[in-house]
């Protein structure tokens, strides 16, 4: 049977003492595939034994109005209502519901109202009949999902937020436990280059691993020359490889990738600030930390994240955070370390400068955005005989 990929999951219980709470079961979030294949899973183990058809009711939530809503709010109270065609037990089955979310049907009196309705008599279902609910975005200001987290096991799996630092340290242990699974060795850099090239989307990071393991075969190792062969470049992939070509001071790859970047239409501004600038704060943050702590560790995220963290709080409060501040973003400085051995850090510090000045040429001035561009990679990236 296929081992399929998941992202952070996260599991919270109902307490003991809620009604119903043994035999209302939730599975929700915004990565779709898991919440699909975990509901799927969840309604065999559910079924009454040799029940059939006749102990399971399905019902598709996906309201496309206001009324189709009321009409499956109707259709999952009559099932609920209903006794077992032959005695013992049943389980009910509201699959793919939408109108929790924050949207127009999830905002109708027919969604709110009816999802309540559904909640209260659900809390009062005698032990034999199971209620499985499958949703996807949840409004967790709505008094439903209140409810909803108190009467029931909700199962929740969101996708990473990569919008927030540190979103690719989940993905990561998620993609190593995969490739483990499959008897894969993943390079650093073929792993974060992965992790960037397929995102926070559990279905296509799944179907690349397996890609790669065909590729290298069984206990293959996976180098970052292999993800590069193998692995779709999208524009986050293009905007990652930038970076690493500005890590490994190659310009003439650097230029290749601003200029079909530019030929896609991207703007200049967003290139520097998402791909430039980034990477160049990063290696001189790891720069200046070797040069003031030269014995810390360099071969294990681990250990190096461990020794970073026991330095004094003087060291590293310049260092960036996490968005939900939990504590400091480790893995782009661990990248950066071996990297930031191709520069000096007067260099460094001169490249981040440079991209101030080119930040103001970009608004300020009518130089073509490709050359102000061009010209700050050639300055950064030339060796100084």
């Amino acid at each position: 049977m296929k081992r399929q990929f998941g992202v952070v999951m996260a599991v919270k219980k109902a307490s003991a003492t809620s009604g119903g709470a043994g035999n209302i079961i939730a599975v929700v979030g915004t990565d779709d595939l898991r919440v699909k294949e975990a509901a799927l899973k969840l309604s065999k183990e559910l079924s009454p034994p040799d029940s059939g058809d006749f102990g399971n009711d399905v019902i598709e939530g996906i309201a496309e109005s206001a009324e189709h809503c009321g009409q499956i709010v109707r259709s999952t109270l009559d099932a609920l209502q209903t006794l077992p065609f032959f005695g013992g037990g049943k389980l009910v089955w509201l699959k793919n519901v939408n109108f929790l979310a924050d949207s127009v049907v999830g905002r109708t009196n027919a969604a709110i109202e009816g999802m309540e309705a559904i909640l209260d008599y659900a809390e009062k279902l005698p032990p034999e009949i199971k209620f499985l609910m499958s949703v996807g975005a949840v409004d967790k200001r709505r008094a439903a999902w209140k409810k909803l987290s108190k009467v029931a096991d909700v199962r929740v799996f969101d996708r990473p937020d990569t919008t927030k630092s540190g979103w690719e340290d989940a993905v990561i242990a998620q993609v190593e436990r995969r490739g483990r699974d499959l008897g894969l060795r993943f390079d650093h850099a073929a792993l974060e280059m992965l992790v960037h090239l397929a995102g926070e989307d559990t279905r296509q990071l799944d179907s690349e691993i397996e890609k790669l393991s065909l590729y290298v075969g069984e206990n293959g190792r996976v180098t970052e020359d292999v993800v590069r062969l193998l692995v779709p470049l999208n524009r986050a992939g293009v905007v990652f490889e930038l970076g690493n070509a500005i890590g490994r001071r190659d310009l003439r790859r650097a230029l290749e990738l601003v200029r079909t970047l530019i030929y896609q239409g991207q703007n200049a501004i967003g290139i520097l600030l998402a791909a430039v600038v980034p990477r160049v704060r990063n290696l001189l943050l790891a720069a200046d930390l070797l040069e003031r702590h030269p014995k810390l560790p360099r071969g294990s995220y681990g250990s190096f994240g461990g020794a970073l963290e026991r330095l004094p709080s003087s060291e590293t409060a310049h260092l960036p955070k996490k968005k939900d501040g939990s504590g400091l973003n480790v893995y782009p400085l661990f990248l950066a370390l071996n990297e930031a051995s191709k520069f000096t850090l007067p260099e460094l510090r001169a490249a981040l400068k440079a991209c101030l000045e080119a930040n103001l040429k970009l608004v300020s001035t009518s130089i073509e955005p490709q050359l102000v561009l061009e010209r700050l990679l050639v300055g950064m990236l030339t060796k100084k005989r």
